[in-house]
């Protein structure tokens, strides 16, 4: 009888703990940056014939006109593995859109550089992002909320930030 009480308290202590504030805040955020991406994925696989992880990849690349990025700054970049970061490059080599260049301070390290074809679907795939993020995140907000937004997750991922060095 006493471990049939103490389970229903346990449950009815977790039950509290699944259904508070702070997890139910934090799961909006995740669902709807998830489903943001999956929309992005999406309109972008359709429209341009890449995955939105590869349109992260060309913009990284295209930021600065020839600049050359390592793989490695590429993976923490992207906070991808080192090995998912390799096989990622791989296909977009493969597909034409970037290119693996060696480093002329290190032997050892690698860059990529974006080839005319990588920027070329670039500039398609980040006309089809922007269209997808006015509308399914700067759309719903007045401008005050979206610039209050933005700030706010600019100051969350500067403490992170911080929290990891």
């Amino acid at each position: 009888m006493e471990d049939a009480i103490g389970r229903d308290a346990e449950a009815v202590a977790a039950a509290r703990a699944a259904n508070s504030g702070l997890v139910r805040d934090f799961g909006l955020l995740v669902k709807a940056a998830t489903r943001l991406e999956q929309r992005i994925d999406s309109a972008v696989r359709r429209e341009c014939g890449i995955s939105h992880t590869m349109l992260e990849v060309l913009i990284r690349l295209c930021r600065q006109p020839g600049e050359e990025v390592s793989q490695r700054r590429l993976a923490d970049d992207l906070t991808l593995t080192s090995s998912g970061t390799t096989r990622l490059i791989d296909r977009m080599e493969q597909a034409g859109l970037v290119r693996r260049v060696p480093s002329p301070e290190d032997r050892r390290s690698v860059l990529v550089e974006p080839t005319q074809q990588g920027r070329a679907v670039f500039l398609r795939a980040a006309d089809v992002h922007a269209r997808v993020v006015q509308r399914h995140f700067v759309d719903p907000l007045g401008a005050e909320d979206y610039a209050r937004l933005t700030h706010a997750l600019g100051e969350i991922n500067s403490v992170l930030r911080e929290d990891a060095g």
